[in-house]
């Protein structure tokens, strides 16, 4: 049995070797395995004839009329001895309870695998075939059909007796049969046909394409896609047909069902089997094949082939040719193709073996990618497999990539493939560190090392580092930023770096890395210092981070000379810290940072550095006039008369012209305006701001005698000033430019002057109405007057106790009610009279209650 078991193995290889020989970049679609064990013995003795596939067992007919019942191993466990012949078919129900069986000799028999109960009957000539009913182990379905030279259908009536009934004869021999549901197709000499049991009716008729082949040599091979779908192969021909429901209105005398063939191709060679595979075929052909010194043909292996079934034409999706035992002997009716459904097995049934063939797995699939030397695909598939991965260590998977790139070169990409194929294997990761070590690459892998919760020993990243130290300070300080410093030895490596500054002292990267190293180590004051010397960004992160304030009160001018944006917004950022009387003390004698301090200051807040605002406006004025002006205008604790002498002294004309308008001196402000900067304009500007008659009255005749400055005062003052008071001062004869220009201005200001005051009397008017006609329809609503209402002058309730006595009350529009005779005589305007209470509002306190006493 091991030899046997041995040769089963090594045949199975061929199988895959074959399909993989003829197109090597293709992967296989299937993978082939020998039926063994108990079906090995079987074959040495018999030969298999038929066999049908149940989800739970297998059902094997032989020459020798035997019948196995045998597992999915291939193990037997019931034997039944029917006949002395070959067995030309065996039939299971859906339940896998009842068989059918016939044989050569005519003998039928269906009984129940577990009562052995039911149909023995023998026939005058061959029965080829036998199919139950899907449903059989249900009583009301107790048929099945036999084939021979008829077609015969047996039920089981109420009374336990079998009725038989012919549903076709006289066309040849039955040579295959398949039930689905309610439908019965059959295959004779001439063609196919279907029968629906439901109906009693018989649908269609396909016939065979080509006649000239035996029938009994290359028999017709039937299959059930679904309910209402066929597959037909005869020879080279393949038929898809699909029963559907007639139309009512077509019926007439026609059967109520109709079959459409949806798609019909020849193919290569002969058919031996059909089976579905989702919306694909999987076919088993018989080949012939022309030798090159032979003039015969010779029998090949037969080919499994997956197709894609097309209207006129099918597409190949892969193909395998089969070393069946005895494969030069067989014949196209030696082959049988059976299926399971549930799982996706096809059965490969020949005299002498039996091959299964399975849809290829993920196992299967990372395999043929390591075969094929595709490491990097066959990671992903195991990665994304690996909960229900049986065979395949995703590590060793990886192992093989890592090894395959380096002995390629590429040891970037193996060591970017450690992080993802080692995982947390510490002493997978130590030896390829080494590894790496021994083929000088450490610094390929140096990036991708552990350093989160997974670490390994310190000396594993100080020999890194040391190897970096030797050749790239660069890359040194690169590990050094990016590992954690609890990775490795920090007093090690900062011995090794004081070592190689004394061959080195100056070098930038190794002072600026010793910093780092430092600041790990919490010597943060010896990390300030380098930083500072360097004048390095990272000294304001490092002040912040580790609140060394108290550490840089002497270091002040220092940390402005580097940068003084950042030096002053963190100083102003952290005043709790040091003061800002600290900050100035440290900056009185570099008064140019002093102002660029006190000026952020005073820009965050205009109060906070009040005391310091005299000594600000020197430190505008020498250093930022542009900003001086502003200043002045903000502060309100600035010295106006210190602030004066300043920009006197240094001749600052707009600064002394704001000061001196502030102290209240506009005359002599409109002076320098016209004097020292002769700007008409701006002395529009300025009379316009203070809005004094005596500012204009100065500036028209300070204006008189200068033409330029007339027109500028034409062309602005029309909105301030009577233009005419400045043209009747105009000496005749002077000549001034754009006269007529700025008369004509002069005029178009008027005129829209004019428009405007119409305008809004319009709207005055118009709003007025609106709001004298809404009063109108207020007060012309009536007034609900009940007893709750009181008389405002005796304070009675204004209704009488007795309604049917005639009274009299006056309601006014301010909603105040009197009794008529409560109400004093009318006053100057006869028949017109006023609420005493209102009118006593307007002449003042007490004046109501003198006219109600009246």
């Amino acid at each position: 049995m091991a030899d046997v078991e041995e040769q089963g193995r090594k045949q199975s290889e061929e199988f895959t070797d074959e399909s993989e020989e003829e197109d090597s970049e293709e992967e296989p679609k299937l993978k082939y395995e020998r039926l063994s064990n108990g079906v090995t013995e079987i074959l040495q003795k018999d030969a298999a004839s038929c066999m049908t596939v149940h989800d739970k067992f297998l059902a094997l007919g032989t020459h020798f009329g035997k019948v196995f019942l045998l597992d999915i191993q291939g193990n037997v466990t019931q034997k039944f001895e029917i006949s002395s012949v070959k067995i030309n078919q065996i039939s299971l129900d859906e339940s896998g309870e009842h068989v059918g069986i016939c044989s050569e000799d005519g003998k039928v028999q269906v009984f129940g695998l577990y009562t052995r109960e039911g149909f023995h009957e023998n026939f005058d000539c061959p029965i080829k075939v036998v199919a139950l009913h899907p449903q059989f182990t249900r009583s009301n379905y107790k048929q099945f059909v036999t084939g021979g030279n008829k077609l015969l259908l047996y039920e089981r009536n109420w009374l336990n007796r079998w009725k038989t009934s012919v549903l076709h004869e006289g066309e040849g021999s039955i040579t295959a049969i398949q039930w689905r549901a309610n439908l019965i197709a059959w295959a004779n000499n001439v063609g196919v046909k279907i029968y629906d049991i439901g109906t009693k009716q018989r649908i269609t008729n396909v016939l065979r394409d080509n006649v000239s082949l035996r029938p009994d040599m290359y028999p017709c091979s039937l299959c059930w896609k679904d309910n209402s779908s066929l597959i037909v192969g005869w020879g080279s021909s393949i038929k898809i047909c699909v029963v559907k429901e007639r139309n009512p209105t077509e019926m007439r005398d026609l059967p109520s069902r109709y079959v459409e063939i949806v798609s019909a191709f020849e193919t290569e060679f002969f058919i031996s089997g059909l089976a579905p595979l989702a919306d694909q075929l999987v076919t088993l052909y018989f080949v012939k094949e022309n030798s090159d010194h032979m003039v015969e043909e010779f029998r090949a292996r037969p080919r499994l082939d997956i197709i894609q079934p097309l209207p006129e034409s099918c597409e190949e999706i892969s193909s395998d040719a089969l070393t069946v035992r005895n494969f030069q002997d067989n014949e196209c009716r030696d082959y049988r193709l059976e299926h399971s459904e549930g799982e996706s097995l096809f059965y490969i049934i020949s005299p002498k073996d039996i091959v299964v063939a399975k849809e290829r797995d993920q196992d299967d699939h990372i395999d043929w990618l390591l075969e094929k030397k595709k490491y990097e695909e066959a990671l992903m598939a195991a990665e994304i497999s690996f909960k229900n991965i049986k065979r395949h260590d995703v590590q060793k998977i990886g192992m093989a990539y890592i090894n395959h790139l380096v002995e390629k070169g590429d040891y970037d990409s193996a060591a970017r493939k450690c992080q993802k194929v080692l995982g947390k294997n510490m002493e997978l990761w130590e030896n390829e560190v080494y590894r790496f070590k021994t083929i000088g690459q450490l610094k390929a892998i140096s990036q991708y090392l552990p350093r989160g919760d997974l670490r390994l020993r310190p000396a594993i990243y100080e020999m890194i580092l040391h190897d970096f130290l030797k050749t790239d300070y660069e890359g040194f300080a690169t590990l050094i930023r990016e590992w954690p410093g609890e990775l490795y030895n920090n007093m090690a490596i900062v011995q090794a770096v004081s070592d190689h500054l004394k061959r080195d002292p100056t070098n930038r990267t190794l002072l600026t890395t010793l910093a780092e190293l430092y600041t790990y180590d919490q010597r943060y004051d010896r990390a300030l210092e380098i930083y500072l010397r360097l004048r390095h960004k990272d000294v304001y992160q490092l002040i912040h981070k580790h609140n060394l304030f108290s550490s840089i009160e002497d270091k002040i001018v220092l940390l402005m000379d580097f940068d003084k944006e950042k030096a002053v917004d963190m100083l102003l950022d952290n005043e709790d810290k040091l003061s800002t009387d600290r900050v100035v003390e440290e900056l009185a004698d570099r008064p140019e940072l002093l102002h660029v301090y006190l000026h952020k200051l005073f820009k965050r807040d205009h109060h906070k550095g009040q005391k310091y605002h005299e000594r600000q406006i020197g430190l505008y004025a020498e250093y930022d006039r542009p900003n001086l002006l502003p200043f002045l205008r903000d502060s309100t604790h600035c010295p106006l008369e210190k602030a004066l002498e300043v920009c006197q002294q240094r001749n600052f004309v707009e600064e002394t012209v704001f000061l001196l308008s502030r102290m209240g001196n506009c005359r002599r402000a409109l002076q320098m305006i016209m004097e020292e900067l002769e700007d008409v304009d701006k002395a529009i500007e300025f009379a316009k701001d203070q809005d004094d008659a005596e500012l204009w009255e100065d500036l028209i005749s300070y204006s008189i005698d200068k033409p330029p400055f007339i027109t500028g005062l034409l062309n602005n003052i029309g909105t301030h000033v009577d233009p005419i008071l400045l043209i009747h001062r105009i000496k005749e004869g002077m000549e001034i430019p754009n006269l007529r220009d700025s008369l004509v201005k002069i005029l178009q200001d008027y005129n829209l002057q004019i428009l405007l005051r119409e305008g809004c009397k319009k709207i005055l008017v118009a709003d007025s109405l609106s709001l004298l006609q809404k009063m109108h329809r207020t007060q012309m609503r009536g007034v609900r007057v009940d007893e709750e209402n009181i008389c405002e002058s005796c304070h009675a309730t204004i209704l009488p106790s007795d309604m049917a006595k005639p009274f009299s009350v006056v309601v006014f529009h301010c909603r105040h009610m009197f009794h008529k005779e409560c109400l004093p005589s009318s006053g100057t305007i006869p028949g017109v009279q006023f609420c005493n209470i209102c009118s006593a509002k307007k002449r003042g306190p007490g004046s109501g209650i003198l006219e109600m006493k009246k």
